[in-house]
């Protein structure tokens, strides 16, 4: 899992997989910057436009709704200010989530403990 240690949606689902006694690696991103081929493949899986947070304070304060941007443009973008990324950004062997995912979280337990 990929977040901010100070982001509420980041905690939301720490505390989920916690509940659920489910180890976690977590990788604070203030700390450690998302790997470039780590962030390519979340963008092959989800899309590059699904893991910009648009409703987030940095997009807004670049201008980035005036722009129109192409996969690579918002790769650039995300990998030099990760302010823009929607958390958490959450891996499961090959599945991937951007943002809160509750539901998906648990169909991927359930898938788990059969």
């Amino acid at each position: 899992m990929f977040g901010l240690a100070d982001s509420r949606s980041t905690q939301a689902a720490l505390r989920f997989f916690k509940e659920r006694r489910v180890n976690v690696t977590f990788v604070d991103l203030r700390r450690k910057p998302i790997a470039p081929g780590e962030l390519r493949r979340f963008v092959a899986r989800l899309g590059a436009a699904s893991l910009l947070d648009t409703e987030g304070r940095q997009y807004k304060d670049l201008g980035l709704g005036y722009m129109r941007l192409g996969d690579d443009e918002i790769v650039e973008r995300l990998l030099a200010n990760n302010g823009l990324l929607r958390l958490p950004l959450v891996r499961f062997g090959n599945a991937f989530t951007a943002g809160p995912a509750d539901a998906t979280w648990k169909t991927w337990l359930a898938g788990t403990a059969k």
